[in-house]
């Protein structure tokens, strides 16, 4: 695994407009991310030689990849689909680094779109999220996903006293990142009383602790260190990767309180030879406001139960020891289901290549990614960097 660090790198980034797109399906978005993060890297679609892709929720198919690839006319040496939510974008990008190492393909894109607010009714979407559950132990009983991570804040309160405040501080810092940011979904700043005064979706979670449904999607452009130096961007560097995965269901997980992040991220800083005080800033997945204080404490940003205080102290804000989602995230830049991470790993890109603007985090080297799919279930973890931390 060693001999993967640095011999990657990601060379064309790009995000479609995200929000309520009623003229694109997630086809036409996926296509649409691809056609940009081509031409971001210097390159045409007929250059492309390999394919990874994560299938729609709203129109499955049973060939995603091959469909995308009919879809561009090109006929890539490698086509694959990949499905572990959200942490799917780590799954792919290791994938791809392999694919190159390999010397199976020159160039792989990876892409992922859906349209998740525009694609389906209101009633698909309700069976979508009851359908998660253990169809055995948990699907009987109804819970829908916020109300399984609504056990997961419980419990951090419980182990820790963390307050609903300084979970919402999560959702406060997101959305005030999102404000900077000119496509996000959502760039309306909140305070904490907007989040506990918001909805009540599932004890203790608020509707601002939830994460926002968007149609949207994104692509990565990666070849091999040596062509990168070709592309007219920056080169941003695979440096470490790593998955955990404890559990499927939640009802079967050893802890509410610690996750795979913990395996994912030590195999990540270890391949990377880096460790959390190197990392510049993160991207950390945020489907609901407790997961950031877990992710947090997991991968060794703070100690295990100070996450609350950590947050409490603007420590993920701009400007603060690590900041976290500078795009706005899953919580206020968009969610489209699978291809939500996507947008934390190029947010990452652009961070590291100086192209933030307002939100640009100074002198960024190094950036984290942190995604996971499920409820707590598939976590991945990503080490990336400039060409001088390699």
């Amino acid at each position: 695994m060693d001999k993967l660090r640095g011999a990657t790198a990601i060379v064309g980034a790009f995000d479609t407009e995200v929000g309520k797109r009623p003229d694109a399906t997630s086809t036409h978005l996926c296509l649409e991310a691809v056609k940009g993060a081509v031409e971001d890297a210097g390159m045409k679609i007929s250059d492309v030689e390999g394919l990874i892709t994560c299938n729609s929720q709203v129109t499955p198919v049973t060939y995603h990849a091959e469909l995308i690839a009919e879809a561009l006319g090109i006929e890539p040496k490698m086509c694959l689909s990949v499905s572990t939510g959200g942490g799917t974008t780590v799954a792919t990008v290791a994938h791809a680094a392999a694919s190159i190492s390999t010397g199976m393909c020159k160039n792989v894109v990876i892409v992922k779109g859906d349209n998740l607010a525009t694609g389906f009714t209101k009633d698909q979407a309700l069976a979508s999220m009851a359908s998660v559950g253990h169809p055995q132990f948990e699907q009987p009983y109804g819970a829908p996903v916020p109300a399984f991570y609504a056990l997961v804040a419980q419990a951090h309160m419980h182990a820790y006293g963390t307050t609903s405040e300084q979970m919402a501080r999560v959702a406060v810092s997101a959305h005030y990142h999102a404000s900077l940011h000119p496509g996000a979904h959502k760039r309306e700043v909140l305070t904490v009383d907007d989040v506990l005064s918001s909805k009540m979706i599932a004890d203790p979670l608020h509707l601002y602790d939830c994460s926002l449904v968007s149609d949207g999607g994104a692509a990565l452009v990666m070849t091999s260190s040596d062509a990168a130096k070709d592309r007219p961007k920056k080169p941003i560097y695979l440096l470490g990767f790593g998955e955990g995965h404890r559990n499927e269901h939640i009802s079967q997980a050893r802890s509410f309180t610690e996750s795979g992040a913990v395996e994912s991220g030590e195999s990540a800083f270890k391949m990377s030879k880096m460790t959390p005080e190197d990392v510049d800033v993160a991207s950390l997945y945020d489907c609901f406001t407790p997961v950031v204080l877990i992710e947090l404490e997991d991968l060794g940003f703070c100690p295990k139960g100070e996450s609350g205080q950590f947050v409490e102290d603007g420590s993920i804000d701009l400007g603060g020891k690590i900041p976290v989602n500078t795009h706005g995230g899953l919580l206020s830049h968009c969610h489209p289901g699978n291809p939500g991470s996507m947008f934390h790993v190029t947010e990452l890109v652009k961070q590291l290549r100086n192209e933030c603007g307002e939100r640009q985090v100074k002198d960024a080297s190094v950036g984290l990614a942190h995604l996971q799919g499920g409820i707590l279930s598939s976590h991945g973890t990503l080490l990336l960097g400039g060409e001088e931390t390699i």
